[in-house]
Parts: C-alpha cells; sequence; structure tokens
C-alpha cells in the first residue's frame, strides 16, 4: 500500500510539474508573439503625405519612398529627402523631369523602360519592367501591370508601358496601382496590407469597377487616389460605401489629393 501511494503520488506531482511547464512555455510563447507583434508595428510604421492626385510622399519607418514627384520644388519644401523615387507611367502626372531632377537628391530611382526611354539623367536609376522584382535599399520591389481593358480606353495606358509597384519590407506589402483599370492582374494579388488604388474617367476606371476589383483581391486598407477626371472628382465616399457594403473588414481611407480645390 506504501508503494501504491508513494507511485500515486509522484505520478501527481509529474502531473502539476508537466501543467506548470507547459503554463511556463504558453506564457513565454505568448510574451514572444507579443514581441514580435509590437516589433512588426514599429518596423511597420507608415505615414502617408499626399501630395496632389498621382503624387504623395511615404515615410516608412523612417525610409522616404516619392511617387511619381510633379507639381515643382515648392510642394516638396517640407518634405524630407528621398531615398527611393518611383515613376509608374509617362504621363505628365507622373513624369515631370524638371521637379524630378530638383527632388530626387541621393535616392534610388526605378522606372519602368517606357520612362527611362524619356529621361535625360538616368544616375542612380534601376529599370523594373513588369513582372520583374529588385530589393533596393531593403525593400523589395515588384514592377506589375497597370493599363486599359476598355475599349476606347486601351491607346491610353497600353500593357507593358508603364509600372503599378508591390512594395514589401518587414512582411508587410504595399500595393501602388498606377494608371490602370481593374485589371486580372491586380485581382490577383495576394496578401496586401495597403492599396493606393486610382479611379477617375476617362482615363483609368470608375468607382463601380475600383470596388469591383479591391472586393475581390481585398487589401486590409485601400487608400483612393488619382481621382480627378475630365468630368471633375470621382465619389470616393460612394467607392467606400460600396467597399462597406460587401466587406466591412477593408479598412478604406480618405485623404485630401486635392487641397488647392478645397
Amino acid at each position: 500500500m506504501k508503494k501504491i501511494g508513494i507511485t500515486l503520488m509522484a505520478v501527481s506531482m509529474m502531473a502539476i510539474s508537466c501543467k506548470e511547464n507547459k503554463e511556463e512555455v504558453a506564457g513565454e510563447r505568448n510574451a514572444t508573439e507579443m514581441l514580435e507583434s509590437e516589433t512588426s508595428a514599429v518596423a511597420n510604421n507608415i505615414k502617408i503625405m499626399p501630395i496632389s492626385h498621382a503624387t504623395f510622399v511615404m515615410d516608412w519607418d523612417g525610409q522616404i519612398i516619392y511617387v511619381d514627384p510633379v507639381g515643382g520644388t515648392t510642394v516638396f519644401k517640407e518634405m524630407p529627402a528621398a531615398d527611393v523615387t518611383l515613376i509608374t507611367d509617362v504621363h505628365y502626372d507622373h513624369l515631370e523631369e524638371e521637379t524630378l531632377a530638383a527632388v530626387k537628391g541621393k535616392s534610388v530611382l526605378i522606372t519602368p523602360q517606357a520612362v527611362a526611354d524619356k529621361m535625360v539623367d538616368l544616375k542612380s536609376t534601376y529599370i523594373i519592367n513588369n513582372g520583374e522584382t529588385k530589393t533596393i535599399r531593403g525593400i523589395e520591389i515588384t514592377a506589375v501591370p497597370m493599363y486599359n481593358l476598355t475599349e476606347g480606353r486601351l491607346d491610353m495606358h497600353v500593357k507593358g508601358r508603364g509600372n503599378g509597384y508591390v512594395l514589401e519590407k518587414n512582411a508587410y506589402r504595399v500595393y501602388i496601382s498606377g494608371d490602370t483599370e481593374g485589371i486580372p492582374e491586380m485581382r490577383a494579388l495576394k496578401n496586401i496590407d495597403k492599396a493606393f488604388v486610382c479611379m477617375n474617367l476617362p482615363y483609368t476606371m470608375d468607382i463601380d469597377q475600383a470596388a469591383s476589383a479591391v472586393l475581390e483581391f481585398q487589401p486590409k486598407e485601400v487608400i483612393p487616389y488619382h481621382y480627378r477626371g475630365t468630368e471633375g472628382f470621382q465619389e470616393v465616399e460612394k467607392f467606400k460605401s460600396l467597399v462597406y457594403e460587401k466587406n466591412k473588414n477593408i479598412e478604406v481611407t480618405l485623404m485630401d489629393w486635392y487641397p488647392a480645390a478645397n
């Protein structure tokens, strides 16, 4: 009987010890997960500074990215110097060599071939065409197609000329659409955390097509930009409603891209 009692006591103590070890491991794992989560949040602290239309500055944890800098030097006067500059297309609202030359500084310039062909100064320029990926200054940059689908608009943005971009750093992915309609390549995107999506007629697409594409690739957050067309501004509030009506998990962030119109 003594032996049985001792054995039961030993088993009980082992069970308690095992439980304590499991709780300790679980506690360590939860602490690690919290730390990783906090680290990830810090590493992907992104501040967006709209300039106008297609032009903006992104501060990604202290790394400064200019997108389609146009409009003269005055609008960039208060902005930090660029580390990386992206150009999406050859049109005047994306490529303005005088402004680019003045604000590019020591940044690395990323362009499609069609843009590079129009430039005089190609110093520190990386040419990336649709489907290509380069890692530059710690950012994985993939050029994705941007083009028109609708009859009557096909010549405005021809497939293969311009680039949309997917930027990835610290497992966080940012999509910049450039001038495009809701093309299959956009709809097939995966794991996008923040998306900048254009919507202006007659050059790109209306809010219905934009909402349809966004609902298909389901970014965590979408920011409408480039929404001024020949008939004025697209109804971005209605775009927001169209998205929320079908998927409230996609955050729609509206920003002031046209300060001069206020």
